[in-house]
This record gives C-alpha cells, sequence and structure tokens, in this order.
C-alpha cells in the first residue's frame, strides 16, 4: 500500500491525502450531459485530455490544491451528471457548495437553452452566497459555434454571473475560470468577515454607551 508521500500517487491523490491547508472549497460543476463537465475537470486536475468519456454516472470529484492571495486552499470539485434522471442526485450536493461553473456547449443551442434552468436550480438548492461562472465550453470548434459569445455575455450579465468561454481540448481558460471562481469565494469571504467585524465593533460600542447611560443614571444634580 502506498504511502501518503509515495512519489508514484497522481497529483489528484496527492491532493486528497494532503491536510496541510487553510480553507477548503466546495465547487460543483453542472450543465447538460455531454457539453464537456468530466473533460473540463480532469484538465484542470490531472491536465490530462480525452474525448472517449462516457456520461458520468450520479456524481463524481477530485482534489486539488492551490495558493491564491497567500492562502493554501484544497478544492473539492465534484462532477455531475447531466441526464434528467439523476437530477435529484446531483441537487443533494449543492448544499454546502461555495462555487459553481455552470457550463454548456457553445455548438449545442440546446445546453445553453437549460443555462437559465440550472441557475434556477442553484438559486434553489444552493446557499444564497454560492458564486456562479457560466463557462461555454468547446470554444476550439469555432467552425460549429451556434451560440455568439455577445449572446452568452447577455445571459451572464442578466444572471449576475461572470462569463468565460473555455476548451479543455485545447486548454483554453480552464485554469483561468477555476482561478477566477476561488478569488470570487475569496473577495466574499472577506467582505462578509468585514461586515462581522463591523457589526459586532458596532454591538461593542452600543453596549458600552449603554453601560455608561446606566451608570450615570442613578445621579441627581438637584
Amino acid at each position: 500500500m502506498a504511502s501518503v508521500n509515495d512519489s508514484r500517487l497522481q497529483p489528484s491523490q496527492k491532493d486528497a491525502a494532503d491536510q496541510n491547508f487553510d480553507y477548503m472549497f466546495k465547487l460543483l460543476i453542472i450543465g447538460n450531459s455531454s457539453v464537456g463537465k468530466t473533460s473540463f475537470l480532469f484538465r484542470y486536475a490531472d491536465d490530462s485530455f480525452t474525448s472517449a468519456f462516457v456520461s458520468t454516472v450520479g456524481i463524481d470529484f477530485k482534489v486539488k490544491t492551490v495558493f491564491r492571495n497567500n492562502k493554501r486552499i484544497k478544492l473539492q470539485i465534484w462532477d455531475t451528471a447531466g441526464q434528467e434522471r439523476y437530477r435529484t442526485i446531483t441537487t443533494a450536493y449543492y448544499r454546502g457548495a461555495m462555487g459553481f461553473l455552470l457550463m454548456y456547449d457553445i455548438t449545442s443551442q440546446e445546453s445553453f437553452n437549460a443555462v437559465q434552468d440550472w441557475a434556477t436550480q442553484i438559486k434553489t438548492y444552493s446557499w444564497d452566497n454560492a458564486q456562479v461562472i457560466l463557462v461555454g465550453n468547446k470554444c476550439d470548434l469555432e467552425d460549429d459555434r451556434l451560440i455568439p459569445t455577445e449572446d452568452s455575455q447577455r445571459l451572464a450579465d442578466e444572471l449576475g454571473f461572470q462569463f468565460f468561454e473555455a476548451s479543455a481540448k485545447d486548454n483554453i481558460n480552464v485554469k483561468q475560470v477555476f482561478e477566477r471562481l476561488v478569488d470570487v469565494i475569496c473577495e466574499k469571504m472577506n467582505e462578509s468577515m468585514e461586515g462581522e467585524r463591523v457589526q459586532s465593533n458596532s454591538f461593542h460600542e452600543a453596549s458600552l454607551q449603554e453601560s455608561t447611560s446606566e451608570s450615570h443614571g442613578g445621579t441627581c444634580a438637584c
């Protein structure tokens, strides 16, 4: 049996075994079947690509550790099945997810039309502060494009999502998409922590004022 530090372990296996991190983020890749979710995950986690993937059954995940903003962040990235029959399984994993890659295929009108439904599912099943990036995959197939970039950007703006076009096959914007999602999550975390500090300070000041007022309330100047 290989030890945790065995050099024969694949990068993703080493990341999964590594317990040294500052934060752990749960991320989900969602979208219709065959848009390239599994290929996208393998390209990012293992820097590998194959077109021979069969449809994901249920849900699978990989782990990758990254360094962002002087923090060591462990990413638990879930690859979900796009078929309708697995929907109740995959939506159960939305809870606790801090970020989503909502993916469609730029050569598939059907997958793009489904983006709104996937966005509704995120809103319904995930926590309110989950961050989402819309990803138009397979931009290497420009000659077969059916979805204009402008339409995708317009939809992303309407939904309040950031938007990238990418290619798992040609390794275009794969790393950038994940890094941006992690950065946005970190930014929201910092904003939340700052808000809590302000609220805590305000509560402390109010308590001091009440205490001071009460301490002088029993004296009479007459």
